[in-house]
């Protein structure tokens, strides 16, 4: 089966410690040695979907874990489509769903994890965060500026804020993990020129214009301050109970089977059962059927 193939290739892209790791490394274009055609991925996207719809049917009548999805990428890269195909089958009452923006005068007169953290899943459910708390080490530290929005006390603004950031990220994704959440964090890795064109299209096609921000474009001409934080930012957070998934996002069809795989394979691991029965509910239930019938 090509699914358990695509779990044995994630260590490919699975990132579990920060020693070694160069974003440079890592090839937006690679697809794993997989060759298939569109309506095959398509049929294999759906296997992967539906054992994933599954599992969180299990996850949620368990409702002992929970499982946060953290989405990060350029513009472009196909976060949107990815959380989209990828939970099509999930039911609805166990999945959240956050697509983070700019902050609000309230989030701003909290910490910066304050926002993210009122919307953690509770135990049971799939939360996807679409962009997430590393943004406050990526945008932020692209455009330094956006901190003096931020109401910090002056002596918390020194030269170390984005290594006292990442370690306070690092801890926060600890104590998740000991409370039960399972972390998973995909980075997209899209390509310069991929990002070029996808652009184009957005431009290009009438139905896609809707897509298109100028203000993308003027992030693009800061690509490579994008991916040094990223760099910075993976090879300070990435850990066995929080891994990154550089994943890449070349080829959307690639990306989804990537993701997909790498969440039922974490799913799997949890050893999820529907609750078992007690004797004292079986008898209760045969009550219940006799008095039905």
């Amino acid at each position: 089966m090509i699914e358990k193939r695509m779990v044995k290739l994630l260590d490919r892209y699975r990132v579990t410690s920060g020693k070694g790791f160069r974003l440079g490394n890592c090839d937006p274009c690679d697809t794993a040695g997989l060759d298939v055609e569109k309506n095959h991925a398509a049929e294999l996207l759906q296997k992967g979907v539906d054992r994933l719809s599954e599992l969180q049917d299990m996850l949620y009548a368990q409702d002992r874990w929970s499982v946060l999805c953290i989405f990060q990428a350029m513009d472009a890269a196909g976060k949107d489509g990815a959380i989209k195909h990828v939970f099509s089958g999930v039911n609805p009452q166990g999945c959240q769903v956050h697509s983070f923006k700019a902050p609000t005068p309230l989030d701003l007169d909290h910490d910066f994890l304050w926002r993210h953290s009122v919307a953690l899943p509770e135990r049971g459910r799939i939360g996807i965060h679409n962009r997430s708390w590393y943004e406050e080490v990526l945008v932020v530290r692209v455009h330094p500026h956006i901190l003096g929005g931020e109401k910090l006390p002056p002596p918390v603004i020194g030269k170390n804020i984005w290594d006292e950031r990442l370690e306070d990220i690092a801890a926060y994704e600890r104590y998740l993990a000991r409370q039960g959440t399972v972390v998973l964090k995909f980075f997209l890795n899209v390509s310069k020129a991929e990002q070029k064109r996808r652009f184009l299209a957005r431009i290009e096609e009438p139905e896609k214009n809707w897509k298109f921000s100028a203000g993308d474009v003027a992030e693009r001409a800061h690509w490579d301050a994008y991916m040094k934080a990223y760099d910075a930012a993976i090879r300070a957070t990435a850990a066995p109970h929080a891994p990154w998934f550089v994943v890449p996002a070349d080829q959307k069809w690639f990306t989804r089977l990537a993701v997909v795989a790498a969440i039922v394979e974490a799913l799997e691991a949890l050893d999820l059962h529907y609750p078992k029965v007690t004797k004292e509910e079986k008898a209760a239930l045969e009550v219940a059927r006799k008095a039905l019938v």
